[in-house]
């Protein structure tokens, strides 16, 4: 089984489009597992239209909480908490958590430190653990998808993308799947270390901005940092023939191979309006470059 994460030194640069494209290419003449990766923004599911099988909660990090009946409101933990997360509840707060007599933790403040617990004299405050996400296997017709949804405001998204991951990796091993396909986060942040790591091959998609070289070069250095072997391919590279071919000069320099340059096309928007991968909906130009694309991917992969 072979691993393929798929980067972007930022969002918006078309990475989940030619994950979707590529998992239908993939699955024409393999066997392949499919997950999405970035549990902050998950949108694979939208082009894939998947069949949920199954849900489970995701519990990350610790919350401070107030037992009101133990609280002797002597204000200690509004003294320790370097967060500033104890304040003394107004009516509004007292309706997003819990408070004792005249203090309140604020559950989006906390960091889980757990100083105010083990300061606390009257030992009034424990520490939970809240449900902060969800992750769900699903069945798409190209094959198994895992995803997960982080809710809102919370942290431990990297450690969300492990579970996921492992989750994916564990049902292609029991398929003999041919390929995991890894729809990566963007950045460089823990959640792309986490989706990257033991990756047979990443695929970096930028695109031709002022920007462009900067993100890529975030991008290759996690992947140089990791010893995961890059890709390059540029989408949209006809917006701006100029910094398309500095971005190929730079890898040209670098010796990174650039498997491809995806031209602009609307034909993508009406394809996800339509919920599906560019290379089902039609057979144009976009599609056959990222036919090439496959081909190079699978080439490079022996």
């Amino acid at each position: 089984m072979k691993q393929i994460v798929i980067l972007s030194g930022k969002g918006g640069t078309g990475k989940t489009t030619i994950a979707a494209a590529l998992a239908h290419l993939a699955s024409r003449e393999a066997s392949i597992v499919l997950a999405d990766l970035d549990v902050d923004a998950a949108n694979l599911e939208l082009v894939l239209a998947p069949r949920a099988l199954e849900s489970h909660e995701f519990v990350g990090g610790k919350k401070a909480v107030i037992d009101p009946e133990l609280c002797i409101a002597c204000g200690t933990c509004a003294e320790v908490c370097r967060f500033e997360a104890v304040t003394s509840p107004s009516p509004t707060q007292r309706e997003r958590g819990s408070g004792g007599e005249g203090y309140f933790i604020d559950p989006i403040a906390c960091e889980g430190c757990a100083v105010c617990f083990y300061q606390c004299p009257a030992g009034a405050i424990r520490l939970e653990e809240p449900v902060v996400g969800r992750w769900f296997r699903s069945e798409t017709r190209f094959g198994p998808l895992f995803h997960a949804q982080l809710f809102a405001g919370e942290e431990n998204s990297g450690k969300l993308v492990t579970v996921v991951k492992q989750q994916a990796r564990l049902a292609a091993l029991d398929l003999g799947a041919d390929y995991l396909i890894l729809d990566g986060p963007p950045g460089i942040g823990c959640p792309v270390i986490a989706a990257s790591a033991g990756a047979d091959l990443a695929l970096i998609v930028t695109e031709p901005t002022v920007a462009g070289i900067h993100d890529l070069e975030r991008a290759l250095a996690t992947t140089d940092h990791f010893g995961v072997p890059a890709l390059v391919v540029i989408n949209k590279h006809d917006l701006s023939p100029a910094k398309s071919r500095e971005i190929a000069d730079y890898c040209a320099a670098r010796r990174i191979e650039m498997v491809g340059r995806v031209p602009y096309d609307a034909v993508v928007t009406e394809a996800m309006v339509q919920g599906l991968p560019v290379t089902e909906y039609e057979d144009g130009p976009v599609s056959r470059e990222l036919g090439r694309v496959w081909e190079r991917i699978k080439a490079r992969l022996g």
